[in-house]
């Protein structure tokens, strides 16, 4: 691309306002997950799953119906890259107090150099059936992981709603 080009198009983005975004708590989960186990080497890096048992979520400000159990069978798939760098994939489901079953699909990356608080972000993806949880298919949510050991086999999942300020 000629420069003048890319200068003509930078300065377009440059003079076209952008959207500050914003974060709220959409609910905490608490997620409890039996030990891990290793499924051997890939082209990637080491992989393992930790089954998920069970546990408990809450919705945040504004999201007190969105509360229930997290259900047993679930299951988080880790690879550990060569780097380091921790790439997890959960995939499990939340039942709300109302008997609607949401599906959690949790992508998390996980740099433990970075100190004293680690990086473990992800992108989550909820998958809602029609009624009163029918908002979370139409929107964007990232997420925070803890883990709670060694007072619990469990994680702490902080989901995050975004939307534009």
């Amino acid at each position: 691309m000629p420069s003048s080009e890319r200068d003509t198009a930078l300065a377009l983005a440059d003079a076209t306002a952008a959207p500050g975004i914003s974060a709220t708590l959409a609910f905490t989960a608490v997620v409890d997950v039996a030990a891990r186990q290793a499924l051997g080497r890939s082209g990637l890096g080491e992989r393992f799953i930790v089954p998920i048992t069970g546990g408990w979520f809450r919705g945040g400000p504004g999201h007190a119906g969105l509360a229930g159990r997290v259900l047993a069978g679930g299951a988080d798939r880790q690879l550990l890259r060569a780097d380091g760098i921790k790439e997890l994939h959960a995939l499990y489901e939340l039942q709300a107090d109302d008997g609607a079953v949401i599906t959690v699909d949790n992508r998390v990356l996980i740099d433990e150099a970075v100190q004293p608080l680690r990086y473990a972000l992800s992108h989550i993806h909820l998958q809602a059936p029609e009624g009163p949880h029918a908002w979370l298919n139409r929107r964007r949510f990232a997420g925070t992981l803890q883990p709670l050991r060694p007072q619990r086999d469990a994680v702490l999942v902080r989901c995050w709603l975004l939307d534009t300020a």
